[in-house]
C-alpha cells in the first residue's frame, strides 16, 4: 500500500501524455496577454461575497477554509471576503449551489465568485453566465496560474472547467472514486487485508464474509440522488457505458451497461450485503467502524481518519473493476467562477481564485480534508507535501485513477438538474426499494429525453 515516487512519476507522464482527454477543450494561450480588468489600485477596497458547499460541511472543510480565507486577509488586506454556503437544506449541500444561485440572480445579488460542480458546467456557462476568465484576465495570465511557480497543474485536471477552448473556471477540488476499508473488520472476517477486492465479484464475496460477523459488508455512495452522479458515471463508464451520447443528444442511461450496475448493486442489498442507507448515513457508519467497504470521494476522507483514529485500521484501494472490463474513473469536485458584473470585484474575485489554488492552499486542503492536490508535483517535492504523501498511503490510489480519469460530464440544457435527479432517483428506487431496473431505468430516460433541450 506505500505509496512510492516512481509510481508518481509514472503517472505524472501518463497523464502529460493524455492531456487531450481531460476536457471539453484546448486552453493553449493566443498571443494577447491584455488584461481587461484592471489592477486593483493601491489602497482600493473591495468586498466580495464568495459562497462554496465546504461551508455547509462541519470539521475539517469549514476549518481548513476559514483558515484560508483568513490568510488571505492577511496577504490581501484591502480585500474583504464574505464566505457562506449555499442557500438551501439539502443534506449534501452542494446539491444546493445552483439553486441558491439562481435565487439570488433573480433578487439581484449573486455571489462575486462561486464553487459549483463539475457537473453544472454547461448551465454554469450559459445561464448563470460565468465570466470567460481569458477575456476577463487574459489568456496567458490563466495559462501562467496553472503553470504555478514550480508546480503545474495536472494536465487532466486544468481543462475540466473549459468550454469550446475558453477557460471559464478554474477546477479546484476533486477526487475519484476509492474503495476504502476496514482492515480490522477484514481480519476479523477471515480476509487479507493486504489484498483488498479489486472486482465487484470480489466486493460481493468479501461483503458476505464481513456480514457473517455482525458488521454490515460494503456502501458504495453512489446510487442516490443526494450523491448526484459522479461516482455512478464512473461505475456506468467501467462497465462499457454511458450516461449520455458523445454527441450530447441521447440518452444512454437505461443501456445494458447502466442496467448491469443497478442490477449488481439491488443485488447487494438484497443479499443483506449492502444497508439501505442515505449518503450521510453510509459514510458516518463507515466512520464508526459499522461497515466493511465503502466506495466514497476523498473528500470524506478526513471523517473516516478521525473516526479510525486509535480504533480500527483505515485503508484504501483502488476502485473494483467490472469483470474483464478496465475501470474509468470519473471525478467529484468543483471549480471556482467568477460571476460578478462589477470589474473591481472580478478582480478580486480572481485574487481569490489564485490563491485558493496556489501550492501553499493545496498543501493544506489535501493534508486536512483529503481532496487531491491538482498541483501533483507538490508530492514529489520536500518542501511540499512528499513526506505527508509518503506517510499516508491512502493518497495512493486516488493518485493513480489520475491516469484514466475522465471527465464527469455536465447534462445539456435548462432542464439538466431534472434529468440527472430523474435519473438518480430511478437508480435509488432500483437499489433501495427493490425496482426492476431495465423498466425503471426506461421510463426515466423517456421522461429525460422530452427535456433534452431541442437542436
Amino acid at each position: 500500500m506505500k505509496r512510492t515516487a516512481p509510481l508518481l512519476g509514472l503517472v505524472f507522464t501518463t497523464t502529460v501524455a493524455l492531456t487531450a482527454c481531460g476536457g471539453l477543450g484546448s486552453t493553449a494561450p493566443s498571443e494577447s496577454a491584455t488584461a481587461l480588468v484592471p489592477e486593483l489600485a493601491p489602497g482600493q477596497r473591495v468586498s466580495i461575497v464568495f459562497e462554496s458547499y465546504n461551508y455547509g460541511m462541519a470539521g475539517a472543510w469549514t476549518d481548513t477554509f476559514d483558515e484560508l480565507i483568513a490568510e488571505f486577509g492577511a496577504e490581501f488586506p484591502n480585500i474583504t471576503v464574505t464566505a457562506r454556503k449555499p442557500q438551501g437544506n439539502s443534506p449534501n449541500p452542494a446539491t444546493d449551489t445552483i439553486s441558491s444561485i439562481q435565487n439570488q440572480i433573480v433578487a439581484g445579488s449573486p455571489p462575486d465568485v462561486a464553487q459549483l460542480g463539475f457537473s453544472d458546467l454547461d448551465f454554469t456557462v450559459h445561464q448563470l453566465r460565468a465570466k470567460p476568465l481569458d477575456r476577463l484576465i487574459g489568456k496567458q495570465r490563466v495559462q501562467r496560474n496553472f503553470d504555478g511557480a514550480r508546480h503545474p497543474y495536472a494536465p487532466r485536471a486544468r481543462t475540466l472547467a473549459d468550454w469550446d477552448g475558453t477557460t471559464y473556471g478554474v477546477p479546484f477540488v476533486f477526487s475519484t472514486p476509492v474503495l476504502y476499508y476496514n482492515a480490522t473488520v477484514f481480519a476479523a472476517a477471515g480476509l487479507d487485508p493486504a489484498h483488498p477486492p479489486t472486482t465487484w465479484r470480489q466486493v460481493a464475496d468479501a461483503a458476505a464474509a464481513i456480514k457473517r460477523t455482525g458488521k454490515d459488508g460494503v456502501y458504495i455512495d453512489c446510487l442516490t440522488k443526494a450523491a448526484k452522479d459522479w461516482c455512478f458515471q464512473s461505475l456506468v463508464r467501467s462497465n462499457g457505458g454511458r450516461v449520455i451520447s458523445e454527441d450530447r443528444k441521447n440518452l444512454t442511461f437505461a443501456d445494458p451497461p447502466a442496467v448491469e450496475v443497478t442490477a449488481m448493486a439491488k443485488q447487494l442489498v438484497e443479499s443483506g450485503a449492502m444497508p439501505k442507507l442515505n449518503q450521510k448515513q453510509g459514510y458516518e457508519a463507515f466512520a464508526r467502524g459499522d461497515i466493511g467497504m465503502i466506495l466514497e470521494t476523498s473528500a470524506i476522507q478526513g471523517t473516516f481518519v478521525a473516526g479510525a483514529k486509535d480504533k480500527w485500521d483505515l485503508r484504501s484501494a483502488p476502485m473494483p473493476s467490472f469483470q474483464g472490463r478496465p475501470t474509468v474513473p470519473t471525478n467529484s469536485g468543483a471549480s471556482l467562477y467568477v460571476l460578478s458584473d462589477d470589474p473591481a470585484k472580478q478582480r478580486a474575485s480572481w485574487e481569490l481564485i489564485t490563491f485558493l489554488t496556489s501550492e501553499a492552499a493545496y498543501t493544506k486542503i489535501s493534508q486536512r480534508i483529503g481532496y487531491l492536490p491538482l498541483r501533483t508535483g507538490l508530492m514529489d517535492d520536500p518542501n511540499g507535501l512528499r513526506d505527508w504523501a509518503n506517510q499516508n498511503p491512502l493518497l495512493a490510489p486516488n493518485v493513480a485513477q489520475l491516469a484514466t480519469m475522465e471527465p464527469w460530464i455536465s447534462l445539456p440544457g435548462n432542464n439538466y438538474l431534472q434529468i440527472r435527479d430523474g435519473m438518480m432517483d430511478a437508480v435509488e428506487s432500483i437499489v433501495f426499494q427493490g425496482k426492476d431496473p431495465r423498466s425503471t431505468l426506461g421510463a426515466a430516460r423517456t421522461q429525460g429525453a422530452g427535456l433534452l433541450p431541442v437542436s
